[in-house]
């Protein structure tokens, strides 16, 4: 599966912003999604994920009540929307795909990725 992420942008501390991530292929509802981030100078972390039918979720700690992971799989889309934006939450985000069922808090877990979008958050 090939994966295409948009969406990004600029927001101020409070605000909201969707991201969302296309995916070429018939076979999308066949693969685990998620959504990582990596701000300048940090490591990739996980943000959330979403089980094939959409019907489980996870998040981080750090974004728990204010993003929600969700899935159109007759869109072939997985979407991220981010609200009560903080500073913090700046970084290049990139959503993943697995259909082997590892753990998904590793990027090693991911084997697909897409080429991230930018969320800056101003204070």
């Amino acid at each position: 599966v090939q994966l295409q992420a948009s969406g990004g942008g600029l927001v101020q501390a409070g605000g909201s912003l969707s991201v969302s991530c296309a995916a070429s292929g018939r076979t999308f509802g066949s693969y685990s999604m998620g959504w990582f981030r990596q701000a300048p100078g940090k490591e990739r972390e996980f943000v959330a994920a979403i089980s094939r039918i959409g019907d489980t979720t996870y998040y981080a700690d750090s974004v728990k009540g204010r993003f929600t992971i969700s899935r159109d799989n007759a869109k072939r889309t997985v979407y991220l929307q981010m609200n009560s934006l903080k500073p913090e939450d700046t970084a290049v985000y990139y959503c993943a795909g697995q259909k082997v069922g590892n753990s998904y808090y590793y990027t090693s877990s991911w084997g697909y990725w897409g080429q991230g979008t930018q969320v800056t958050v101003s204070s």
